[in-house]
């Protein structure tokens, strides 16, 4: 019996259409292990550098492009907290990171990125559709260890600092030429609509869906809010 174009057409779309809803719970749950690895370990990101992070965007598995040198591509998600850097952790934007040339190779065709903004010019930088990373922001190799004591004036002064482990490596990356900007289909997927950066990351105009609430309770634990002085 031979089935009809039609219904052959609506059966492709509906698998498309559900493979498209269980990608960005699995991003967001990668997000969140990504982060807890990063900042649980005493050789990962100083914990008093996440409590004074405004934003903090993290892209798993960071691959090789096919193409071009030195070229990478990854998907990831960020937070920021509300009232001004010092409020609970918002719902997650769904990002992309591509282009590049990574300035510390570390082995291994996948490298997990976390990136945390430090300040408001940082965070204004995200309301963009999309930016460069050292060319319209500043980032810094940030420090790694316990503490951030060894942070030079050059890292505090950056707006962004990058973090990275390949093979279960930790170390700072450095990510000139890189273009970080919102991931338009997958925020949509999640939000179920089209959505606006500074509703979403400043304005608390979204609940966090399901999907991301782990990743967000993984921040809130890590850093969490900030007493206002």
């Amino acid at each position: 019996m031979q089935v009809p174009a039609q219904l052959l057409c609506l059966v492709s779309l509906a698998a498309a259409s559900g493979a498209d809803q269980t990608k960005e719970p699995k991003r967001l749950d990668a997000c969140r292990e990504v982060i807890e690895e990063l900042a649980d370990s005493k050789e990962g990101i100083p914990l008093d550098l996440m409590e004074k992070a405004a934003c903090a965007a993290v892209i798993p598995g960071v691959k090789k492009a096919a193409i071009g040198i030195g070229g990478r591509f990854g998907y990831g998600a960020v937070s920021c907290r509300f009232t001004s850097g010092r409020g609970p952790w918002g719902p997650p934007l769904m990002i992309e990171l591509k282009g590049g040339s990574f300035g510390l190779q570390i082995g291994g065709q996948e490298t997990d990125v976390v990136l945390l903004f430090m300040n408001q010019k940082g965070i204004d930088y995200l309301l963009r559709n999309k930016f460069t990373l050292g060319a319209d922001a500043s980032v810094a190799v940030g420090p790694v260890g316990r503490a951030a004591e060894a942070a030079t004036d050059a890292q505090m002064r950056a707006e962004i600092l990058s973090y990275s482990r390949s093979r279960g490596l930790f170390a700072g990356i450095s990510l000139e030429g890189a273009v970080l900007k919102q991931d338009e289909r997958a925020n949509r997927v999640l939000y179920g609509r089209k959505v606006s950066p500074r509703e979403l990351l400043l304005e608390a105009g979204y609940q966090t869906p399901a999907a991301g609430k782990d990743f967000i309770a993984a921040l809130e634990r890590l850093a969490p809010r900030r007493p206002v002085r």
